[in-house]
């Protein structure tokens, strides 16, 4: 299986290492990972990244705390959108997401190459969500200028509501809150609360994977379109068309405030793509 992007990863307990747990690529370069047969971990982006005086690594979004562009089996620091696979899963298929329960820092899309299955399609969140995040959730950028990533309800406050732990540790007690629901109806294919499944989790059989930090608007939207000529009408659309979005698709904001200095943290095997271009 292959993957595209530009991350941190981390692999999942109990299964084998990828052969990076972090890289940098350059705008419109991509790298190819292959991963081992029931291989499961997350893929994520850092930025705002930068060394010290002592060559010591670090990021404000997604850092992953190693001090090195590897990430060496650390996960991401929320809030970080994430990329989620666990391969040769239940019935042979791949199960992947792109998640916000940890928040989000950049967009991200997901395309399955050459898979089959009903629910094999498109998923990510590809707006810009740093601009229109609520200010109670809102991370900014180290001079103050900018909003660089949204912090998940959970990580703002530490309510168990918004966790979904304790009390409300079920799908019945734990329900969508008016912060996730930020998330959902920018993103309605991501996983917004950690029991969004429903609408969140995909599958395919035999795909390699292509996964693009910051897309494009061209890519964007020819993914949203294709998804819905492809997919049934039951699946949620990849973007929300009905609202317009403070910095969505708009490569120049968006390249400035949420997606300069990207680097990539693996956690399964995959070609990754950096799409748009910094200015």
């Amino acid at each position: 299986m292959q993957l595209i992007s530009k991350s941190g990863i981390l692999s999942n307990a109990g299964v084998p290492t990828l052969p990076t747990t972090g890289f940098a690529l350059q705008s419109g370069e991509t790298k190819a990972i292959t991963a081992p047969a029931s291989w499961g971990g997350r893929f994520w982006g850092r930025t705002h990244c930068s060394e010290d005086s002592t060559g010591k690594f670090s990021c404000l979004t997604g850092d992953c705390g190693s001090g090195k562009v590897e990430c060496s089996g650390n996960g991401a620091a929320p809030p970080a959108s994430l990329a989620e696979f666990t391969l040769d899963g239940a019935g042979g298929l791949d199960f992947f997401d792109v998640s916000l329960v940890d928040g989000y820092n950049i967009p991200m899309l997901v395309v399955p190459q050459g898979g089959t299955g009903q629910n094999c399609t498109n998923t990510g969140c590809v707006v810009d969500l740093n601009g229109s995040c609520p200010s109670e959730l809102k991370v900014m950028s180290t001079d103050g200028t900018d909003g660089v990533a949204c912090k998940s309800a959970c990580e703002a406050f530490g309510d168990p509501q918004y966790c979904c732990s304790g009390a409300y540790g079920t799908p019945d007690t734990c329900k969508p809150s008016s912060y996730s629901e930020v998330f959902k109806t920018a993103c309605p294919r991501a996983y917004s609360y950690a029991y969004d499944d429903k609408t969140s989790t995909f599958t395919c059989a035999n795909a390699d994977y292509t996964i693009t930090f910051c897309p494009s608007p061209n890519t964007s939207q020819k993914s949203s379109q294709e998804q819905q000529q492809n997919t049934e009408t039951t699946t949620p659309p990849l973007i929300n068309t009905t609202m317009v979005y403070e910095g969505a698709l708009d490569q120049n904001v968006a390249s400035r405030s949420s997606c300069t200095h990207v680097f990539v943290n693996v956690g399964i095997i995959m070609a990754i793509w950096w799409s748009w271009k910094l200015f």
